[in-house]
């Protein structure tokens, strides 16, 4: 008991050690509100679409070739993840035919005229946020960050939504390098990464977080997924 304690009424002590315990409880709430919250999947029970238009990716990077690279990597979570994903390039070409030639355009357009032209059951409005290599002095990293929404071409209501990241970083671990070979490995990173382009490589596990079945709080299992697969 400190000298402070010694004076304190019983009361007053016993208050104390409440609220301690009270503070105990309160961290581990906050701890527990980092765990990812389950998803509501209401609407998309609901819809249960089959059939999914991926639109161009709006891209709001530097990088000129972040919308095109990142579009090439969303069709096969979703198939592998049961749904009938419209070809990527044909939706381009009938797209730019009609005089759409830029993502935001093309997230634009009507969803009743989407399901007109297309048929889909649903389609799929992608953002990138961050496509490229950077460099921090003693690190080098690709980085690739998307969110999207899945919305019913039908009715028009939002059926999911949802963000994922991956980069290179996971990689590395260079916690016990001295920092003259941090410096050598970052420089290295960032040559490979530029010539190499890993940013495409790091977009298909990005899609990959973001859009499985088998991903926390990604699409559910589409009517193609063999049940004997579904988590």
């Amino acid at each position: 008991m400190t000298l402070t304690q010694r004076f304190l009424s019983p009361a007053l002590r016993r208050g104390l050690r409440l609220g301690g315990a009270a503070a105990v409880l309160a961290a581990l709430t906050a701890c527990a509100h980092h765990e990812a919250t389950p998803y509501d999947y209401t609407a998309f029970k609901a819809a249960k679409p089959a059939s999914v238009l991926i639109l161009p990716p709006v891209n709001d990077t530097p990088d000129v070739g972040a919308s095109y690279a990142v579009l090439s990597t969303l069709t096969l979570p979703l198939a592998e993840s049961g749904y009938y994903v419209l070809p990527v390039s044909l939706v381009d070409e009938t797209l730019r035919t009609n005089g759409i030639d830029n993502a935001v355009d093309a997230q634009s357009i009507d969803r009743a005229k989407l399901r007109d032209i297309f048929g889909a059951d649903a389609g799929l409005y992608v953002t990138v946020k961050r496509y490229g290599s950077t460099y921090k002095v003693v690190s080098a990293e690709a980085v690739v960050e998307i969110e999207a929404r899945l919305v019913d071409l039908r009715t028009g209501t939002q059926l999911w939504d949802g963000r994922a990241s991956a980069s290179t970083a996971e990689e590395n671990n260079n916690n016990n390098s001295g920092v003259l070979a941090l410096l050598v490995k970052a420089l290295v990173e960032q040559i490979a990464n530029s010539l190499n382009d890993r940013s495409y490589q790091v977009a298909g596990i990005a899609s990959e977080r973001l859009l499985s079945d088998r991903a926390t709080n990604g699409v559910l299992p589409g009517p193609r997924k063999p049940v004997t697969e579904r988590k």
